[in-house]
């Protein structure tokens, strides 16, 4: 990539990134907001020196709930994604329960997790995946629902079967839907992770929030806030990457890439 491109790319949002630091330490040092209210950017830097090898461990743990629940919400919202854009019959039973389902909050779910699963890993993981599986099913249903109609009689006419068409035309069409709901849902992820860490678990990014709060420790709570939204500007920007180099020729500029 040219210097100018990468310029282009990651100095507006650079830009933005440092100059709401920069309002956010001024705006606190003018109004003198204490510190247990809100503490300024330094001193959130301080607390993430302080405490990194807690933070790091406990970034590790929602990391990695994060991501187990993301690939259970990626296999399965893909499969029951294609089962729906294939087959009339499955969209029609299965897309009521799953809209009801997806009204459901998930933190109201969390409790019965930890009836069913006790305190620990696998109530995050879960509220991972629920949290994140709905986009991708209905992102992907999406995709195929967009095939036109004409395109479809024009291959049939050729010859083509429903099964040709549907794997040969209809899951190339709904790849930007798919990767578009990557983006959204592994961010939608990590909220179901912490959402669960703070309400029944011992270690992970939202348990260090939950006891930091206990202490007034706010800036060890924002340090952990910064964490979490690092993780997932990366991951949405991973995701980002992959969807540039396998259907760049679905959009017409970069800025709708990333």
């Amino acid at each position: 990539m040219k210097r100018s491109n990468l310029l282009t790319e990651w100095l507006p949002p650079l830009v933005v990134i440092v100059a709401v630091f920069a309002i956010w330490e001024a705006g606190v040092a003018l109004l003198r907001v204490p510190e247990f209210i809100l503490p300024g950017p330094t001193a959130v830097w301080v607390a993430l020196v302080k405490w990194r090898e807690a933070i790091w461990f406990n970034a590790s743990q929602t990391l990695y709930t994060t991501l187990v629940g993301f690939a259970m919400a990626l296999a399965g919202g893909m499969g029951l994604g294609l089962a729906i854009g294939y087959s009339t019959l499955v969209y029609r039973a299965l897309y009521p329960l799953l809209v009801a389902f997806n009204s459901v909050p998930k933190a109201a779910i969390v409790p019965v997790l930890v009836i069913w699963f006790g305190i620990g890993t696998i109530p995050a993981i879960l509220t991972a995946f629920l949290i994140s599986f709905f986009p991708i099913v209905v992102n992907v249903a999406t995709g195929l629902a967009t095939l036109e109609p004409e395109l479809q009689d024009v291959l049939r006419s050729l010859g083509a079967s429903k099964r040709e068409i549907f794997l040969k035309v209809g899951i190339p069409r709904s790849l930007p839907y798919f990767f578009a709901s990557l983006k959204v849902s592994v961010t939608l992820a990590f909220v179901g992770a912490v959402i669960s860490e703070t309400v029944a678990a011992n270690k992970g990014i939202g348990y260090l929030m939950i006891a930091a709060s206990s202490r007034f420790e706010v800036p060890l709570v924002f340090a952990g806030l910064i964490v979490v939204a690092a993780m997932g500007v990366a991951l949405f920007a991973f995701f980002a990457i992959i969807e540039h180099r396998l259907t760049s020729w679905a959009y017409r500029g970069p800025a709708l890439t990333v």
